[in-house]
């Protein structure tokens, strides 16, 4: 009866440590029963059976559980509970749908290559290709790429 309680106990640790693992990152419930378990389930080895045979017990709780959970690393039996789905779209994705090239506005800041500048009736933040536009200066936007709009001090 002594060794099912103990062989029990540590295969249950070894369970809560797996499913801890792959299942449940971080440390939750799951892993500190299954540790709890483990170190129970050794403890009682070296109370039933002695110093001798508990040691015993030790290494091969400590065998099976790395051989455990490198097994279920490597099984890669966790991947079809991951997500696989992944997100397309992109945040403000149609914010700079209303620019087009040449359209002209006003800086509200300087741009020192960088700055803020009012295009229509938003504000935008910009960006001169080295020119520097003091505040109140009007631009014209030269290129849109991707989030990024170029601008340029408008000609007198």
């Amino acid at each position: 009866m002594e060794w099912f309680i103990v062989v029990t106990l540590i295969v249950l640790g070894i369970t809560f440590l797996i499913v801890e693992v792959v299942f449940i990152p971080g440390t939750t419930i799951a892993g500190i029963i299954g540790a709890s378990m483990l170190v129970g389930g050794v403890y009682l080895g070296f109370q039933y059976f002695g110093t001798p045979i508990g040691w015993y017990v030790l290494l091969v709780t400590f065998v099976l559980t790395a051989g455990a959970v490198i097994w279920a690393l490597r099984s890669k039996s966790w991947e079809r509970f991951s997500l696989k789905s992944t997100i397309g779209g992109k945040v403000n994705e149609d914010y700079y749908i209303d620019l087009e090239v040449g359209m002209e506005g006003k800086a509200t800041s300087a741009l020192r290559p960088m700055g803020k500048a009012e295009i229509g009736d938003k504000e935008y933040e910009v960006r001169t290709i080295g020119q520097y536009v003091d505040t109140g200066g009007l631009v014209t936007i030269i290129k849109i790429d991707r989030n990024r709009i170029y601008v340029e001090p408008k000609a007198n």
